[in-house]
């Protein structure tokens, strides 16, 4: 663990009202998730009432408006799904041994 802690002492990471505001982005669309399929399938099939009651729902409910971050730094982009880590932070932890059988490729 002190491995981790010192690739990161020195790294530029995310703002924390940043990774709050995912959290909470997370949280909500866990919250309506079902809600909004109901809503959704009664809305496809002519339901006025269920499109207007899911324009209602908070905007953040939306899965599509969550975005992938790296779970160590909360850096946004190059995001690696199959580790949950940006490419920098992967890059620094697989030469550094850190993750399982990843190794440097050379032939």
């Amino acid at each position: 663990m002190n491995l981790v802690f010192h690739l990161l002492k020195n790294r530029t990471m995310a703002k924390e009202s940043m990774k709050a505001r995912e959290r909470k982005r997370i949280a909500l669309s866990d919250k309506y998730a079902e809600k909004r399929a109901a809503l959704r399938k009664s809305a496809s099939e002519g339901d006025w009432d269920a499109m207007i009651a899911l324009q209602k729902l908070p905007k953040n409910s939306m899965k599509i408006r969550v975005h992938n971050r790296c779970n160590l730094t909360g850096r946004p982009r190059g995001y690696m799904r199959q580790f949950g880590l940006s490419r920098v932070t992967f890059r620094e932890m697989a030469l550094a041994g850190l993750i399982p059988g990843i190794t440097k490729a050379s032939w």
